[in-house]
């Protein structure tokens, strides 16, 4: 039986996971002049950053109980929340095109 402080602890990993892949998505979609190009940064950098952010936040710091398997960790912690972060980002968030930024002072 998982014990609240282990919930709590996966908890805070999934939370802390969501909010780093929409505000990354965001950075994504702003910086980057293509559609596809958000797309492979999505797939390949934001897991690999999720990925030794899971080993530090497991590990070392202890959060989190012992899922049982690689997989399903990888699917709590690393594949829910980009899928959470990236919806978070196309569906709540407008587009950045439609975003009006301030004048820069030079």
């Amino acid at each position: 039986m998982v014990s609240p402080l282990d919930a709590i602890g996966l908890l805070v990993i999934v939370g802390v996971h969501t909010l780093f892949a929409a505000v990354s998505t965001r950075f994504f979609r702003i910086r980057l002049e293509t559609d596809w190009g958000t797309l492979v940064y999505v797939a390949l950098v934001i897991p690999v950053v999720l990925f030794v952010s899971l080993l530090v936040l497991s590990g070392p710091l202890g959060l989190g109980p012992n899922l049982g398997s690689a997989v399903t960790a990888f699917v709590v912690a690393i594949a829910l929340p980009i899928v959470l972060g990236y919806t978070i980002d196309v569906f709540w968030m407008p587009h950045p095109e439609e975003v009006e930024l301030p004048d820069t002072a030079k």
